[in-house]
């Protein structure tokens, strides 16, 4: 598998900065959408012919490393 960075870019010029697929005005955020609602890779190709398996298996690996960004934040206490 490639790096996502190959697939998946943001340019401010192209919705608004949002991370789209390169050459495509397809955000990657469209990709992850299909695939939380149960879509498979067929079925999110044949409602976007532009992508390739590819690049879904670019939009969860740009999933998973925004998911594993760590920020440091307060932490709050409930009582």
């Amino acid at each position: 598998m490639n790096d996502w960075r190959d697939r998946i870019v943001s340019n401010p010029n192209i919705l608004h900065g949002k991370p789209c697929f390169k050459n495509t005005r397809i955000p990657a955020a469209l990709v992850l959408g299909f695939l939380a609602e149960g879509n498979d890779v067929k079925r999110i190709i044949e409602e976007l012919p532009d992508l390739t398996p590819e690049d879904i298996f670019a939009a969860l690996s740009y999933a998973r490393d925004l998911a594993t960004f760590e920020t440091v934040s307060e932490t709050v206490s409930i009582e």
